[in-house]
């Protein structure tokens, strides 16, 4: 058998070993895996603001951005001494011990790895409970334009703004627009949740054509603030991560006056380390004040006074007290009809079978080892 080829690049005072650099992870723009680990290389700095001492789940495209990624979250149990592992519990009450990057030889053994973009949890490795990072996902329904994301993320920063909370705004690097907050470790989980709720509910109410808070997919129009991207052991695609597009696009912070006229295409792993050179991280100051949540979680309970109580989660999490019922306004009117007609308890009321989560990955908790040879499709975020 042939020896493996490989190149060494040299980052943060380390030799790091790129396999098979030559092979083609993007096809139709031609480039390989050598390319992604040096554009890695070159704007470290700016992509480690948005990874560092964050634990990661690895994505692996190891057939290239056109192949079926897998989701890894234990660390592979051969990794060097200097790579740096934290133990998570998810909601599932199991355990994991996933990678955390503080450097750039860090995260290039993990581009090694297959990961094109990176995806962190919005908490730090030295407190897992209490999330620095609120996110507003803008994900556009079909047919909805990116006027449309752009204007509803516009509104996204004005409310923010009004409750004394600082928004950063990126491209995701796909059809939507990410806004990350800087917030202090002084709120669990489901609190910041609810707060991105009752945000999610405030610009819909004053955009009420362009965005919408409803989970299901049949109420919703427009642009889906997606909520339940803060619940615990969700991952969305860091700052200056390459997304698994066909021209290899950027997910690339903005500033705020850039928005209306940003245009996504124009950032790829080809021009986007010339952007950085010439006018450096639009979310360089990010880390420096941290906000407060209490007038965004006064909103929330403003809302619930008014009738407005939590929203669904996702069918892999446990039942909420005060939760709507998980099943999809359509089939509950069906099954009050067929209950209605028949005088019996329909099969769809009967220890409600949980609808599939559009962002629901099945591997998620499963050792690659055990998985068969093929993996399941997997929705990219917006």
């Amino acid at each position: 058998m042939g020896k493996v080829p490989q190149t060494v690049l040299e980052v943060a005072g380390r030799e790091v070993m790129i396999t098979n650099p030559d092979k083609v992870f993007f096809p139709q723009a031609g480039h390989t895996k050598l390319d992604l680990a040096k554009y890695y290389a070159a704007v470290a700095d700016a992509a480690l603001r948005g990874i560092a001492a964050r634990p990661l789940v690895l994505k692996r495209y190891v057939s290239g951005a056109e192949g079926e990624p897998f989701f890894q979250k234990r660390a592979p149990e051969q990794h060097p001494e200097w790579v740096e592992t934290v133990e998570l519990r998810f909601p599932s009450g199991r355990t994991a011990r996933e990678i955390v990057v503080r450097d750039a030889a860090q995260l290039l053994w993990i581009v090694n790895l297959g990961c094109i973009d990176l995806n962190p949890h919005p908490v730090r490795a030295d407190d897992l409970e209490h999330p620095d990072e609120l996110r507003v996902d803008l994900d556009p329904g079909a047919g909805t334009s990116w006027d449309d994301v752009r204007h509803v993320a516009l509104i996204v920063r004005d409310v923010l703004d009004e409750h004394d909370l600082r928004g950063w705004p990126k491209t995701s690097g796909s059809r939507g627009i990410h806004v990350y907050v800087r917030i202090e470790r002084r709120w669990s989980f489901d609190q910041v949740r609810r707060a991105t709720l009752a945000l999610a509910r405030e610009v819909e109410r004053r955009a009420p054509g362009q965005a919408t808070s409803k989970w299901w997919k049949e109420e919703r129009h427009g642009v889906f603030l997606d909520y339940n991207q803060n619940a615990k052991d969700r991952t969305v695609a860091s700052a200056w991560s390459v997304r698994p597009t066909s021209d290899a696009r950027v997910s690339m912070p903005l500033e705020w006056d850039e928005v209306a006229g940003s245009d996504p295409a124009a950032f790829t792993l080809v021009t986007s380390p010339a952007r950085l050179a010439e006018r450096g991280d639009a979310s360089a100051a990010i880390d420096a004040a941290p906000r407060s949540l209490d007038k965004l979680l006064a909103l929330s309970a403003a809302q619930e006074a008014a009738g407005l109580g939590d929203a669904p989660w996702p069918p892999h999490y446990k039942k909420q007290r005060d939760e709507p019922p998980r099943v999809a306004p359509s089939r509950r009117k069906s099954a009050k009809a067929e209950k209605k007609g028949s005088g019996q308890v329909p099969e769809s009321e009967r220890a409600a079978e949980e609808p599939p989560d559009p962002d629901y990955d099945p591997w998620r908790d499963v050792e690659p080892g055990r998985r068969g040879s093929r993996a399941p499709k997997t929705r990219s975020s917006s």
